[in-house]
């Protein structure tokens, strides 16, 4: 039985047990879930009937005993191979994109006058990974100190301090996060991709999460690629390996030709990311450590190219290998992303139990305490209790006296962070000493003092440099959003000077204990207590520091039609929905579930029309992205290019104008943040390529239960 049939018997199965439920119960705090309006009470219904149909015990992680003492991974660049590394060369040629000899380069680097690309081999491999060095307490729900396990069978009584096994994990040439590619525009990038998944030469127990079948399938998250080379289900269904991605033993050649959409300046980007994108698996996948990060710099007249004594100069200092690749100091790209590890008597009964027999669910697993833990369901979402930073939990980074240039992004699989720079007195405090216990202990530390002591300049966001920096006192970061600041470490916001020796902690004060939406925010009955630190910055040596806070134009944003709104009666519409019987159990667009070998037809728009998403080639459109519901949110990615916002909720945002909530609005962004029951208009384009991509929701769980639909460029 496939997978998507068994989810619509699980949604009918639910809608029997909807009786009842039905409307017994009303969310809280209606308005700010999105809830206060005439479908509200039955989106409440739908949240309380998921609840109450499946149960959702998910283990408490160990508690990490010395935090903030791991030094932060602060990757180098990944070296180039020579060309003669990769058997059989890859190519221009007929059958030369991959190992099944099925598809072809739509362009090659000297079809745009470009060098030869630069080649990586990336392996897809078990490996095995740490996320602390520090000795930790198991403790249950209640934070009290509970029994613990081992691989061999051995059983610790409460209050055995442990250290943690490493867990299994997909890896990037044994890597998590993977290989950190410095890329520049003009200079393509070819990475072959080799799928060694199932060669187990340690007998490594992969545990029941991750593609079954160790199909793999990476993509440039949001590169201006073709789409053999995008790396999306659409295209893997119907062309290359046609299959949900690479199975075992197969390549693909993945070219990306880093040149900007329409060969415009003004859509250059400076921030990419990889993650799998296995249809039905890419949450376990990117969970289980396929992703890495693909920073992006612009070396025409200096202007972002890593040298801060040049054009922008923005923060860095550049050191060219001998191997070919470059270094940047005091530019460090950051990967937030939050954990849950095995308790070794949390129940594993999944729905998709069926694909992992090894595991002989539903049964306990204590052979497999402390490692990393994963549910398939819900399919709302799932948020970790540890928070790590590029694979550490709670590290540290010594900074020198001067600005740096961080690159955020969130390469969680549901969960949404908001970021402040605090300082503490008392320092953080375990949330278990502190009197809290079950959802309260997502992070495990608390600095409940913590009081905001410097700003963020944001840069860039999604789509690249900002026209001008925005001073923030805090940002959201949605999953898959990148966001590019500068922290001046020499002074606090109030003007006094640092110190060496002073700490200051990135702190999260977004709590959200599931993956449908926050419950406090900033935005939203903020919690005066939720201040979780997930890294702390020591203040080393005064250093030379060549790089200004912009305070002329970074970039131009490209413009939109001034007629645009006399275009929008002919716009593509697409929704958001719940699947059948109202539950949370499978996600739809505009009434249908994913269908790669289709794809999907507009709402009917204001025209009276419902036409296909197939722009022609080298074209320019107007789309609008709807929240169907209340209580949950969707960061919606669209491949392949990036877009403007043109309105949130009926407002429209040009010229200058975003909504307070959405500051970002006024970017480019490759991500439409969809609070609940909010619908935005968009304008993008769809320059260079033609084949088939996908849109999708960002919170994996969301797109693996069929929350995308497929789209083509046509000529």
């Amino acid at each position: 039985m496939s997978r998507r049939i068994a989810l619509r018997l699980g949604a009918a199965g639910a809608a029997a047990a909807a009786v009842g439920v039905g409307r017994a119960k009303v969310m809280p705090r209606l308005r700010e879930r999105g809830l206060a309006n005439p479908d509200g009470m039955i989106d409440a219904a739908s949240i309380q009937l998921t609840d109450a149909t499946f149960t959702e015990v998910f283990p408490t992680s160990p508690l990490i005993l010395n935090p903030f003492t791991d030094l932060l991974l602060v990757q180098k660049a990944e070296a180039p191979i020579p060309v003669t590394d990769l058997d059989p060369p890859p190519g221009p040629g007929i059958g030369q994109q991959n190992s099944f000899g099925n598809e072809t380069h739509q362009l090659w680097t000297s079809d745009i006058g470009f060098p030869d690309p630069i080649f990586y081999r990336h392996k897809w491999e078990l490996a095995t990974h740490s996320f602390t060095s520090s000795q930790v307490l198991p403790i249950d729900d209640n934070g009290k100190p509970t029994q613990s396990f081992d691989a061999q069978g051995h059983t610790f009584p409460a209050g055995t301090v442990r250290t943690l096994p490493d867990s299994v994990i997909f890896s990037h040439n044994g890597q998590m996060p993977g290989p950190l590619i410095n890329a520049e525009y003009g200079k393509p990038v070819l990475v072959r991709f080799e799928n060694h998944l199932t060669e187990n030469p340690q007998n490594l127990d992969t545990q029941d999460f991750g593609a079954p079948d160790f199909s793999a399938l990476i993509h440039l998250h949001n590169g201006h690629t073709a789409p053999e080379s995008d790396g999306n289900p659409h295209y893997a269904m119907t062309a290359g390996p046609k299959h949900r991605g690479f199975p075992p033993g197969s390549y693909v050649d993945q070219l990306y030709l880093n040149f900007p959409a329409g060969f415009d300046d003004r859509e250059k980007v400076s921030f990419w990311w990889y993650h799998d994108h296995t249809m039905d698996h890419t949450a376990a996948n990117v969970y289980k450590g396929l992703f890495g990060m693909y920073p992006f710099y612009d070396p025409k007249d200096g202007r972002d190219d890593g040298d801060e004594t040049t054009g922008l100069r923005l923060p860095g200092v550049r050191t060219d290998r001998p191997d070919g690749a470059f270094d940047v100091d005091f530019d460090i790209p950051l990967a937030f992303f939050d954990v849950r590890l095995e308790d070794g008597v949390t129940l594993h009964n999944d729905f998709h139990d069926v694909e992992y027999p090894a595991a002989k669910n539903p049964r306990t697993h204590p052979e497999w305490w402390g490692k990393t833990f994963f549910r398939h369901f819900p399919d709302h979402g799932f948020v970790g209790d540890v928070f790590t930073v590029n694979g550490t939990a709670y590290p540290v980074l010594e900074v020198k006296r001067r600005k740096y240039r961080f690159r955020f992004l969130d390469a969680s699989v549901s969960r949404i962070y908001d970021f402040q720079l605090m300082t503490s007195t008392k320092g953080p405090k375990s949330a278990v000493s502190l009197g809290y216990g079950g959802d309260e202990l997502q992070g495990q530390y608390r600095i409940q003092d913590g009081q905001q002591c410097m700003q963020f300049h944001e840069i860039a966001t999604d789509g690249g440099l900002l026209p001008l920096p925005i001073v923030r006192d805090n940002f959201e970061l949605w999953p898959a959003k990148r966001r590019e600041v500068i922290i001046d470490f020499t002074k606090f916001m109030d003007g006094t000077p640092t110190t060496k020796g002073d700490e200051i902690y990135l702190t999260n004060v977004m709590k959200m204990k599931d993956g449908r939406m926050w419950d406090k925010s900033l935005r939203f009955s903020p919690d005066p207590n939720y201040k979780i630190p997930v890294l702390k910055f020591v203040i080393g040596d005064i250093a030379e520091d060549n790089s200004l806070i912009p305070t002329t134009p970074m970039r131009e944003i490209p413009p939109v039609p001034s007629n645009w709104q006399s275009m929008l009666n002919d716009r593509l519409i697409f929704e958001v929905q719940r699947g059948s019987a109202s539950g949370e159990i499978e996600w739809l667009i505009n009434g249908k579930p994913f269908d790669p070998f289709n794809v999907l037809n507009s709402m009917q728009n204001p025209a009276g029309q419902s036409p296909p998403a197939t722009p022609r080639k080298n074209s320019f459109g107007i789309w609008e992205i709807r929240n169907g519901g209340g209580g949950w949110v969707h960061p919606m990615h669209l491949h392949m290019e990036e877009h403007r916002t043109l309105m949130r909720n009926g407002k429209s945002i040009l010229p200058n104008s975003p909504d307070r909530a959405h500051p970002d609005d006024i970017s480019m962004e490759d991500l439409v943040a969809l609070d609940p029951s909010e619908s935005v208009v968009i304008y993008r384009g769809f320059r260079d390529f033609v084949g088939p991509y996908v849109v999708h929701c960002h919170n994996l769980m969301h797109e693996d239960h069929a929350m995308m639909f497929a789209w083509s460029i046509i000529s």
